[in-house]
């Protein structure tokens, strides 16, 4: 790992670890990292960056104060593997894409030699800090952090500083259905409401009236309550599933990073995988068919 267990933890409280002043102020050498101006057409977006939308207003904003004032904070970059010469962009995308708009062809940058997993980690710490991606966005990054890079839930919650409550709430969002994902995604529902809808056993019919009654998150969690995931309506609930069968079902959710229901009648049952994604599928599908080397 690239980056020391003490940094990794303090990345939750900030990137100053990696932009170098947490160094300086532990009386570190600046031979620690490497600050210098690069041209723009040098640096590439990065692989793991979580955002897919980028607000039109607020990059306005900046691409004006960019004119004004330049890049007044230099991004961080790591060398790109798949290009001599070239870095590839870990933290700072908003300012890259700025600098373009406004014509500015050099950027002060940072340059750290990150992991794949430290990188992933600075991105999404960054993005998260600053509320830039949507609850969607956010969910995907931890699953990657937990698929790729077996985090647990713990120490992600450490290395993001946010609960291990929050991390495993929003994870569980990537098991909504499709349909429900896209008033996520739209504004339409709120993270509160959809982790709301997670508790029902028709979330698609339930987010419908959500939507059209503008109902609050309370009176949505209410609404939840009253046709819960473990029964049909019309019907008496199921017996409440035993300890044991509650936590083999969190432990095998927090291995795979997706929402598994165990259901069972004496020796047989189902166990059930929620995906949100294909993408999410193949990973299940790669990992059931590893084998153990001879």
């Amino acid at each position: 790992m690239m980056l020391e267990e003490g940094k990794r933890r303090n990345l939750g409280r900030g990137l100053s670890a990696l932009l170098g002043t947490e160094d300086a102020a532990e009386g570190a050498s600046d031979s620690t990292r490497t600050m210098r101006l690069v041209p723009v057409d040098l640096i590439r977006p990065s692989k793991f960056q979580p955002r897919r939308h980028f607000d039109d207003e607020g990059m306005e904003s900046l691409v004006a104060s960019v004119r004004q004032k330049g890049i007044l904070q230099p991004v961080l970059v790591r060398p790109d593997s798949d290009a001599t010469g070239g870095y590839e962009l870990i933290a700072g995308e908003r300012r890259w894409r700025a600098a373009q708009i406004a014509q500015i062809h050099e950027l002060p940058v940072i340059i750290r030699n990150l992991s794949d997993r430290d990188a992933l980690e600075a991105t999404l710490v960054e993005n998260v800090q600053r509320q830039d991606l949507s609850p969607l966005e956010e969910a995907e990054g931890y699953r990657r952090l937990i698929a790729e890079f077996h985090h647990t839930q713990e120490d992600l919650a450490e290395v993001i500083g946010k609960s291990r409550s929050h991390i495993a709430n929003m994870i569980r969002l990537l098991s909504l259905p499709e349909s429900v994902k896209a008033m996520l995604e739209s504004g339409k529902l709120t993270s509160g409401h959809a982790r709301a809808l997670l508790n029902s056993t028709s979330p698609e019919d339930l987010a419908q009236v959500v939507v059209r009654r503008g109902l609050s998150v309370r009176q949505t969690e209410r609404l939840a309550q009253s046709r819960p995931a473990d029964s049909q309506q019309g019907q008496p609930s199921r017996a409440a599933k035993d300890a044991d069968t509650v936590a083999l079902e969190r432990d095998l959710s927090r291995a795979l990073g997706l929402r598994v229901t165990i259901k069972g009648q004496g020796a047989s049952g189902q166990m059930i995988i929620e995906y949100g994604s294909l993408e999410q599928l193949d990973e299940v599908v790669q990992r059931l068919s590893l084998r153990p080397t001879l």
